[in-house]
């Protein structure tokens, strides 16, 4: 697990580009603190920053392959091939000789082998960059899932990419410029594939290649969701999940540094635990407030606490857990926010949970290199509450809009109504709504409410879950934490994916399909229990430190987000004194404050 960043041009001896690269390089040294290296040649410089996970010594990056003195590719690589040792032995087999245990030479070999269709072949979470030198060619390839990302942006001449933007935005030669659909992008949750927000950069979309050569820049499939019957009965089916799932966790407990769990009390976060636990000793964490499980007040988002669940799990499975306990003055702390603002380089923050999210993580790094968590179960057996609610299944928008709101939109209620009319964000999601329905595949005869649920399906596992994604890979990387995500196999995603709802609802409730299948795993109590979002803080001081934030910008002349807010509602917002238990009352003062925070550290020119 790394941060990988690099530049291909073909009318530019990038020799003499040594300095600008070094300082793209060294944005990325929060993701990989364990080692740092560059390939540099003609037309083609490839950087990496190292987190050390399997092979310590040998897996060292960029990774040249040569052949009797004659260099043929590098590569720089960021993430986990959990089928390595398999691919390995049939590289073998094909007469490739080896000179490190690590996954990283096993895919710079499999490129040799396959070219890019190397990436059909792999299984985990990647992103990675080839220069084959024979050819003179960069392929950029994501995994299936879009776990770990990967941005770039043409020059005319080439490219340039990174794990994240930062890496570009700071060659110089890409400005910080927004434009009105980067910004209704950013106020909406509808995380469009290859939008980067920022108007020349493109995210290289989830199971692509993009090819970059002296033609031009092309973007490839090689894997997308595809519909396809269903003829398992419904014991068949839990068995079939019950056995990938065990698969899955057991491929991606292969480590050469401590990993852990990370248990919320949850049925995803506990299964996952579970099968971990199947296997050997596990050490697990959760995260809790001062105060929160004493004082705890349910809502419509969070009925109960997840203490007394974590309790249940931990005696079950018997792992060694440790509950990491946070501050409201961490959370307000204005050196975490700025680490966050950093870690995501745009300002999605939602609340609280991106900084008790990161402040996790930064606790987990330091008894732990590796973690495991549950993201993505209720984008793949429909967990959220929107999946069974009529409204949301039969809109004509992203389910998760409906139940959402208008909360959704970043600092809504605060921004100005004339700047917001501009942008038109409403028309802005139907456009985008309409593109990713017409992606869906079709199954001959599926209709009504089966074929309507596939559709949702879809929209989540292409949408929602990059979002999520992206969050939790940005929080743990800026930590130095690598969080694997087993239900992201794309093996179990596929199965899931053309399972029927009817069958994924079996009992009546949501996610039968995985209670079902994980029930001899986990004590009763979780295996009842409803869905519970992640933790936010219900401390009154804390919402009291975030307006006292947003009255010192409303006072500041050179605020630069002051022009977008309607300063009557703003100041109205700053002046109240309710305390709002959940993220989405927060979110439009939060979202404010981390805009003003966004454009004034990266220099963002807004064009509209």
């Amino acid at each position: 697990m790394c941060g990988i960043a690099g530049w291909a041009d073909f009318d530019r001896d990038l020799r003499g580009e040594l300095a600008t690269f070094g300082k793209m390089v060294d944005t990325m040294e929060c993701r990989g603190p364990d080692a740092e290296g560059a390939w540099v040649d003609r037309h083609a410089a490839l950087g990496h920053r190292r987190l050390a996970v399997i092979d310590i010594e040998g897996g060292t990056q960029p990774m040249v392959a040569e052949e009797d003195g004659r260099t043929l590719a590098v590569l720089t690589y960021s993430g986990e091939v959990y089928n390595f040792l398999e691919l390995r032995r049939e590289l073998e087999g094909r007469g490739h000789r080896f000179r490190t245990r690590s996954d990283t030479e096993v895919v710079l070999r499999a490129y040799l082998e396959w070219g890019a269709g190397c990436a059909e072949r792999l299984n985990g979470m990647y992103a990675f960059a080839v220069w084959d030198v024979r050819k003179e060619e960069l392929f950029l390839i994501r995994d299936r899932m879009g776990i770990k990302p990967l941005y770039y942006a043409a020059t005319g001449s080439g490219v340039l990419f990174g794990s994240e933007p930062k890496a570009i935005l700071e060659s110089g030669l890409v400005a910080p410029v927004v434009t009105a659909e980067g910004m209704a992008e950013a106020l909406s949750v509808v995380k469009t594939p290859t939008h980067a927000i920022y108007r020349d950069l493109r995210e290289v979309r989830p199971g692509h290649v993009v090819r970059v050569h002296r033609g031009g820049v092309t973007p490839q499939r090689y894997w997308a969701l595809e519909a396809r019957p269903h003829t398992d009965d419904l014991d068949t089916t839990i068995a079939t999940v019950r056995d990938l799932l065990s698969d899955t966790v057991e491929r991606q407990l292969v480590s050469d540094v401590p990993l852990s769990s990370l248990l919320s009390g949850g049925l995803d976060s506990s299964a996952i635990t579970g099968f971990a636990a199947a296997r050997g000793p596990v050490r697990s964490f959760d995260v809790d407030y001062v105060g929160y499980t004493e004082n705890f007040r349910p809502n419509a988002m969070r009925p109960e606490s997840d203490a007394p669940y974590v309790t249940d799990v931990v005696r079950h499975l018997g792992t060694d857990h440790a509950s990491l306990v946070l501050h409201t003055e961490q959370l307000a702390d204005p050196g975490v926010r700025a680490a966050v603002l950093r870690a995501r380089d745009l300002p999605l923050s939602v609340s609280d949970l991106d900084t008790s999210l990161y402040l996790l993580f930064r606790a987990v790094r330091e008894r732990s290199t590796v973690a495991l968590s549950g993201e993505a179960a209720d984008e793949l057996f429909g967990g959220y509450r929107w999946f069974h609610d009529e409204e949301a299944v039969h809109g004509d928008t992203f389910p998760w809009l409906v139940v959402m709101g208008p909360n959704a939109q970043g600092g809504g209620g605060i921004m100005d109504q004339a700047f917001l009319d501009k942008l038109d964000i409403p028309g802005y999601i139907r456009q985008r709504y309409s593109e990713a329905l017409a992606e869906v595949p079709v199954l001959a005869g599926e209709t009504g409410l089966e074929r309507r649920m596939r559709e949702i399906n879809h929209l989540h596992l292409t949408r929602l879950v990059q979002w999520l994604l992206d969050r939790k890979d940005r929080m743990s990387m800026a930590s130095g934490l690598e969080v694997r995500v087993p239900f992201c196999d794309h093996r179990l995603v596929e199965y899931v994916f053309n399972t029927p709802w009817a069958m994924k609802t079996f009992d009546g409730r949501e996610k039968s399909l995985l209670r079902a299948a994980t029930s001899h795993l986990l004590p009763r109590s979780v295996v009842e229990r409803k869905k519970s979002p992640y933790p936010v803080t219900q401390d009154p001081t804390y919402m009291q430190a975030v307006r006292e934030e947003l009255r010192a910008l409303l006072a500041d002349p050179d605020a630069p987000v002051a022009p977008l807010l309607d300063r009557e509602a703003a100041t109205a917002a700053a002046a109240r004194t309710d305390s709002p238990t959940g993220e989405w009352g927060r979110y439009p003062v939060e979202s404010v404050i981390q805009w003003n925070a966004w454009l004034k550290r990266y220099n963002v020119t807004l064009e509209f």
